[in-house]
């Protein structure tokens, strides 16, 4: 019954009520309740304890409250709490992760729909303070329909000072959150994803601020669950940063996470440097997959690329150059020419602090044309967004690096750069790269505008073709090399290298 190490000084274990502790501890596993278990299983779906379980490494997990019930005794059984409601809804501890040191949670849907119990909260909040205390990244499964209205035992009346979300919101900057959201997540369980610095979702998720009930108790009408917050949704306004196939791939990507947060890894070079002396389109005018430049840039398979959907015109993502992480910052030329729009704005600057909080290096591959204009993006509110954005670059105390790939114009380009060329620890161009105030011909037509409007539509078109390739050789990277507003013009086959011999030099 127990080994040597479990017998205290001078007497035995009480036989009796260690059998109790065991017989109690079972019927909190999921073998305790096979036939819920099955049921879920039907659905394609894993339990909270299978989704630890493949997270964390074997015999890890300390568990904290397992023994909880809900805080309803005054309207149901003990023994029936025991049995129906273990853990109060909410498993959570400490654990590692591939060695490194982690705190896990997960509301478990299997308990009152995932809800959150008034006992739970002390349970979340407990382990939150502790993650804190102990500076733990915290990987949190937030499936569930919020707050639970049924607890009679603890005197409550509106129950607004739970701390458990002040708590989780405070670690920002603290410690690394990451948020896994699967099925139906509203409400409560909903803030707690929203508040996380990053949130995978499987495809059959719903999240939302209410779920179909409190929608309907507010005279909203009737929805279905699967009518709320979809991932369709979540995903193209940015509330979602990654969409993965299933649970098992999404905790695969949050070890994936979890180890680039570790720090610098083996050292490792492009599988195909030479590759990105070709990776352009002969016309500079042809849009491109900038994802596939900063993937060849990249370790092998080391890229996670982050909020796909929402503001396709720049891409972020998390990786390893060289064996160290970074945040990849990027414009994309194949929507809106990898014009800064309000949306890009709000997603760089959100990309720029995460890397910021997390302590990890920003690489940025720039291709802008600049930042959108006009009275359309002017209603979307772009001069908030875009000074956000340049903001939050001018605040990154974590190493930037600045490659010009193609075109950096404008006032975007200097947002792509930490506010200036000079910002970031680097700033270097790829050999077509140009760099100028404004888009070329713009700029041509916009300073001899008196002057070709004395022309016929022929000679305005040829005098604005011959400017703009004058401006052109005169906005060309080795030119702006050459008075040093950038800091080097390089081999593109020789950027990893020398973005990792930055960043060493950067500590």
């Amino acid at each position: 019954m127990s080994h040597h190490g479990d017998v205290p000084p001078g007497g035995q274990v009480p036989a009796e009520g260690l059998l109790e502790v065991l017989a109690r501890r079972f019927l909190t596993t999921d073998e305790a309740r096979g036939e819920k278990v099955d049921r879920w299983h039907a659905r394609g779906r894993r339990t909270a304890r299978e989704n630890i379980a493949d997270l964390v490494d074997p015999d890890s997990f300390v568990e904290y409250g397992r023994f909880v019930t809900a805080a309803q005794e005054s309207r149901r059984d003990l023994a029936d709490l025991v049995v129906e409601t273990p853990a109060d809804g909410i498993i959570g501890g400490t654990a590692t992760v591939d060695g490194r040191p982690c705190a896990v949670l997960s509301y478990d849907y299997l308990v009152m729909a995932g809800t959150q119990g008034m006992r739970g909260h002390r349970k979340s909040d407990r382990l939150i303070e502790l993650a804190g205390r102990m500076r733990l990244p915290t990987v949190f499964f937030t499936e569930g329909g919020g707050g639970r209205p049924g607890d009679t035992d603890i005197p409550l009346v509106s129950a607004l000072d739970v701390g458990s979300f002040a708590l989780w919101a405070e670690l920002q900057g603290v410690v690394p959150r990451i948020a896994v959201v699967s099925g139906r997540c509203f409400a409560g369980n909903a803030v707690i994803a929203g508040c996380a610095d990053l949130r995978i979702a499987t495809p059959e998720a719903n999240l939302g601020m209410a779920g179909p009930a409190m929608i309907a108790g507010g005279g909203l009408g009737t929805f279905t669950a699967e009518e709320i917050g979809p991932v369709a949704d979540q995903a193209s306004n940015g509330v979602l940063d990654v969409v993965v196939a299933d649970e098992a791939e999404a905790v695969a990507t949050v070890r994936q996470v979890l180890e680039l947060l570790s720090g610098p890894g083996p050292r490792s070079a492009p599988a195909d440097a030479e590759h990105l002396r070709h990776a352009l389109p002969d016309n500079d005018r042809e849009a491109f997959d900038v994802r596939t430049v900063a993937e060849a840039l990249a370790d092998p398979d080391s890229v996670l690329w982050l909020r796909e959907a929402f503001a396709p015109e720049l891409v972020t993502g998390l990786a390893r150059i060289d064996g160290l992480p970074v945040g990849l910052l990027a414009n994309q030329s194949t929507h809106l020419a990898g014009a800064l729009t309000a949306g890009a704005s709000a997603k760089a600057a959100d990309f720029l602090d995460l890397c910021e909080r997390w302590r990890v290096p920003v690489v940025s591959l720039v291709d802008t044309p600049g930042f959108m204009v006009g009275p359309d993006a002017e209603r979307t509110g772009l001069v908030r967004e875009a000074s956000r954005m340049v903001t939050a670059g001018a605040r990154l105390t974590v190493p930037l690096v600045g490659v010009v790939i193609r075109r950096g114009y404008g006032l975007g380009a200097q947002a792509m750069l930490g506010g200036s060329t000079h910002r970031p620890h680097l700033t270097v161009g790829w050999p077509g790269a140009h760099l100028g105030a404004m888009g070329l011909e713009g700029a041509v037509r916009l300073s001899l505008a008196h002057e070709l409007a004395a022309m016929t539509e022929d000679e305005r078109e040829a005098a604005v073709a011959h400017h703009t390739a004058e401006l052109r050789t005169h906005a060309h990277a080795l030119n702006v090399a050459r008075v040093f507003e950038i800091d080097d013009v390089i081999d593109p086959a020789e950027t990893a290298a020398v973005i990792a011999a930055t960043l060493r030099a950067a500590g």
